[in-house]
C-alpha cells in the first residue's frame, strides 16, 4: 500500500509498505482522506523534538472500516464510515483516571510518537473511532480533528454567552475557535500579524480583528470592550510576545488558555496572576470533543468548509508538503484524498 513518510527532516516521499494486521481490539480502516497539519510540517522541518524518524505522518483521518476485531465495544460494522481519535493513552495514570486522557503521562500522538494514517490503510483501536454523520463528505470529515482542538481550547476557557474572548492567531485553530466562541454567543476578537488572514476571518463573520503589526493590541481591546477588557484569552500561536501580552488584555478574574507551543520559555509577571486572580489553563489536543465537532460540521453551524484550501491526491502530497513549508501563507488547510 502507499504511505507518506518523512525519512528524516527535509526528506518526505511516498513509499510502499505492507498492509497492517489487526489485533482483536482494533479495526482496519480504508483511508479516504487525511488532513495535513502544522505538526506534519514541523516533522518535515525537524523542529518538533517529539518526532522520531522515519515516520509516517497524518492524524486527521477519515475512512471506512474493512475489518473489525472481536473486541468491539461500540458495535461497529464493516462499511461504517468513521473518523479517528488520534491520541493514544495508557488508561491508568491519574489524568486518564479523571477522563483527561489528552494529558496522559504516556500520550502518543499519531504521526509524532507512532506512525500515522497518511496511507491507504490504517489500523486503530476500535474504541477510539467515531462514526461519521450520514451525508458528511470525506473532505469535511478530515476537518473534524482540527476543530476538536479549537473546541477543547474554548471548553478549557469556559467561554460563555455575552463574554468577550480574544484569540491570538488567525490560523485554522484560532480561527475555528473564534467561530465556535461566536456560535456559543460570545464576541470574538482575533489578533494576527497578517492582514490577509484577518480579512478572511472577517469574511467569515468575526466583527473584530486586530493587526498587531500596526495596532496597539491592548488599547484596541480596551476600545472594543468599553474598557472592560476580555473575560477569556486563548493563545494559539506559541509566540512569546503573545503569551506575555495575554495577561494585559484579560480582565480581573478572567481566564487565559495556552494552546500554542512556545519554542522557548516566556518570562511572566506572575504577580499579575494573584493581582487579577486569573485562571491560567493549558489546552493540549482534545478529549471527548469529536461528537460535537462532527455535529457542528455536518449541520454547517460554523463555516468550516471555507478553511479548506484544496484537496490533493496522495501522489501530490510530498511536493505539497514541501510547498506548504516554503509558502505557508498560501494555505489554510489541505486534505489528501486516497480514494473516493
Amino acid at each position: 500500500m502507499k504511505a507518506i513518510q518523512i525519512e528524516k527532516p527535509w526528506n518526505v516521499k511516498e513509499i510502499d509498505r505492507e498492509m497492517p494486521e489487526i489485533f482483536d481490539n482494533e479495526a482496519l480502516i480504508k483511508v479516504h482522506t487525511v488532513g495535513i497539519c502544522g505538526s506534519d510540517i514541523g516533522a518535515f522541518r525537524g523542529t518538533n523534538n517529539l518526532v522520531s524518524y522515519p515516520r509516517v505522518i497524518g492524524h486527521e483521518i477519515a475512512g471506512e472500516i474493512v475489518r473489525i476485531g472481536s473486541r468491539n465495544p461500540k458495535n461497529f460494522k464493516v462499511g461504517d464510515r468513521v473518523v479517528v481519535d488520534p491520541y493514544l493513552y495508557c488508561g491508568h495514570c491519574y489524568a486518564c483516571s479523571i477522563k483527561r486522557t489528552n494529558c496522559c503521562e504516556d500520550l502518543k500522538v499519531l504521526g509524532v510518537h507512532v506512525d500515522g494514517g497518511m496511507a491507504e490503510y490504517y489500523k486503530h483501536p476500535a474504541d477510539m473511532l467515531v462514526k461519521m454523520p450520514e451525508g458528511l463528505s470525506w473532505e469535511m470529515a478530515a476537518l473534524a480533528e482540527p476543530l476538536t482542538i479549537s473546541l477543547h481550547g474554548v471548553h478549557r476557557g469556559k467561554i460563555a454567552k455575552g463574554e468577550y474572548a480574544l484569540f491570538y492567531g488567525a490560523g485554522p485553530i484560532g480561527m475555528l475557535a473564534a467561530l465556535v466562541a461566536k456560535l456559543y454567543g460570545a464576541t470574538p476578537i482575533v489578533v494576527d500579524l497578517v492582514q490577509e488572514r484577518l480579512d478572511f476571518v472577517r469574511s467569515l463573520g468575526v466583527e473584530y480583528t486586530i493587526n498587531s503589526k500596526n495596532e496597539d493590541v491592548v488599547e484596541r481591546v480596551r476600545e472594543i470592550t468599553g474598557g472592560k477588557m476580555v473575560q477569556c484569552v486563548m493563545e494559539a500561536t506559541g509566540a512569546n510576545a503573545c503569551i506575555r501580552q495575554s495577561l494585559d488584555v484579560v480582565c480581573n478574574a478572567g481566564r487565559v488558555v495556552f494552546t500554542g507551543w512556545p519554542k522557548t520559555d516566556t518570562q511572566m509577571p506572575t504577580g499579575m496572576f494573584t493581582k487579577k486572580e486569573l485562571d491560567i489553563r493549558g489546552a493540549r489536543t482534545s478529549a471527548g470533543e469529536f461528537e460535537e465537532s462532527l455535529d457542528i460540521i455536518a449541520n454547517n453551524r460554523i463555516p468550516v468548509a471555507k478553511i479548506l484550501t484544496k484537496t490533493i491526491t496522495a501522489d501530490e502530497a510530498p511536493e505539497t508538503i514541501i510547498d506548504i513549508e516554503k509558502n505557508p501563507g498560501n494555505y489554510m488547510k489541505v486534505v489528501v484524498k486516497f480514494c473516493d
